[in-house]
């Protein structure tokens, strides 16, 4: 799997380009600024970006805005953002176009390799991976809507795991449940939020947009 990491701080990208390496992954290029990031995606087209979200020159959210425009220009590039702090504006920004291939991760999250290589692959297989920490600021400062008023308890908690980007048979394990059981809170959920039929996949990232209130955009 080809790999575009951005990150400024030399130690830790190096120690991200050996991480990722040690698992399998290919690094075709690992940059620090935010125009050098732009550059090798649209050159190089991999199968995940993982990013900074601060980068030279101006250490704001360069990364962000680099990884936005890719996807702009590549629809659907997967992108998994690391960030030092919880930033409402850009997991909302990352979400917006409701396409999913998105992960939002503190960077403490890096320690943990077998987690963070897991949620690399998620994200490069199309699924949204977001840090629990992530989502419990968004839900925090997010009035819930009448739809996920409808959700009981139990729904809910299955939607929150789903936004960490976990599968059935993860979430499953995770509430001591049956996997047949999941299946039938997420039926409930999909229904709840008036999602229509769809691939299941692309129900799952519009139930999370609903969960954090994100609108996809138009067009």
């Amino acid at each position: 799997m080809r790999v575009v990491l951005a990150e400024d701080l030399f130690l830790l990208r190096d120690g991200l380009v050996r991480m990722l390496q040690a698992y399998d992954f290919e690094v075709v290029a690992a940059v620090d600024t935010g125009p050098d990031l732009l550059q090798a995606l649209l050159t190089e087209r991999p199968d995940v970006a993982v990013v900074d979200v601060r980068l030279p020159p101006t250490f704001t959210d360069e990364g962000l805005q680099a990884a936005l425009e890719a996807r702009r220009q590549i629809p659907g590039l997967p992108v998994l953002v690391l960030s030092q702090y919880v930033e409402q504006l850009y997991a909302k920004e990352l979400l917006a176009d409701g396409s999913g291939a998105i992960g939002y991760l503190l960077k403490d999250r890096v320690f943990d390799p077998d987690e963070f290589v897991a949620t690399v692959r998620r994200v490069a297989a199309g699924g949204t991976a977001l840090d629990p920490q992530v989502i419990a600021t968004l839900v925090s400062n997010t009035e819930r809507t009448k739809p996920l008023a409808r959700l009981t308890p139990r729904e809910r908690e299955v939607l929150e795991l789903m936004a960490e980007g976990r599968s059935n048979g993860a979430i499953a394990e995770r509430m001591v449940i049956t996997e047949r059981a999941v299946k039938k809170h997420t039926a409930n959920i999909f229904l709840k939020l008036d999602l229509p039929p769809s691939e299941e996949d692309h129900r799952r990232v519009l139930a999370v947009l609903a969960f954090l209130d994100v609108a996809p955009s138009a067009g």
